[in-house]
């Protein structure tokens, strides 16, 4: 599913191909009709074509297209869409499902194998996002707001990084290798992870997600980069997906489990849990003493 990293990717090729384009034509393919959120199919296509593009812009996982009239064109790729920028002759691939050609001869291409991704067309871009919290990249995102964040949840420390109120453009990848630079078992209730600890998962966070980033994001899948090329990044991963290697920094063995409905690597040696209640009798102590 592509992530903050593979969807600024996607934004930073095509901005430059895309801003002061106008969309000449639009087509939502038969059997992608769900893509349309706010209009129907093919009155999307209508009040999309003839408008041109004046800024494109992300906000985690959410790609926001201002158009001259004052409208947003939001796109949002979900677990196995792509949009490529190609000529306007190239022959439409097997899961092509809608194509917007530019005035300048050349088209976008949405391709999306589970037909998930979707289009929103508003006036405000916050009401195609809903309980979307800041940028994962943003100062908003700060150690303190993650911390306050941590603090009032029991749920795993994994599922509050997961939550796109809490750091929005974090998906599982990075919630995996974030929580493994910072030393930190996924499955650890949130509220015992501490200030401390706390602010070394906000910097994993953005550490990981700078990385991939600068490796224009992972391809395990179905991800392409804004012209149709792999990422680089699932070659330097240090958990997902490498169960049963050993750790980059102890040598345990890469473990795979499930923490909210989702698989979950994690290193057993180096990625302890605190002893159970642990963080809550500090607390407690410390309130007690002063």
């Amino acid at each position: 599913m592509p992530e903050l990293p593979e969807v600024e990717t996607i934004r930073r090729d095509l901005a430059p191909l895309l801003v002061g384009r106008t969309l000449t034509a639009v087509r939502i393919h038969a059997g992608a009709e769900r893509l349309a959120i706010t209009h129907a199919p093919a009155a999307l296509a209508r009040e999309l074509s003839g408008r041109r593009v004046d800024d494109l812009a992300r906000h985690g996982k959410y790609l926001l297209a201002r158009l001259d009239d004052g409208r947003t064109w939001v796109l949002h790729l979900r677990m196995t869409g792509s949009i490529v920028h190609t000529t306007a002759t190239a022959q439409a691939g097997r899961f092509e499902r809608a194509r917007v050609d530019l005035d300048d001869g050349h088209s976008l291409r949405l391709n999306d194998m589970r037909k998930f991704a979707t289009w929103h067309l508003v006036a405000d871009p916050r009401e195609a996002m809903p309980n979307t919290g800041p940028d994962a990249l943003d100062a908003e995102f700060s150690p303190a707001w993650l911390a306050a964040r941590l603090a009032t949840r029991t749920a795993p420390v994994k599922a509050v990084l997961l939550d796109q109120a809490v750091a929005a453009g974090v998906g599982n990848i990075y919630a995996d290798e974030a929580c493994w630079i910072a030393g930190i078992d996924p499955r650890t209730p949130a509220d015992a992870v501490g200030p401390r600890r706390a602010a070394r998962l906000h910097a994993a966070v953005c550490e990981t997600l700078e990385e991939a980033l600068g490796d224009r994001g992972s391809s395990f899948s179905d991800y392409r980069d804004g012209l149709g090329a792999q990422g680089l990044h699932q070659v330097r991963v240090h958990v997902f997906r490498r169960d049963g290697e050993p750790c980059d920094r102890c040598g345990s063995p890469i473990v795979k489990t499930r923490v909210a409905g989702r698989g979950t690597h994690l290193c057993p040696g180096c990625q302890r849990r605190p002893r159970r209640g642990s963080s809550r009798s500090s607390r407690s102590s410390r309130s007690s003493a002063g």
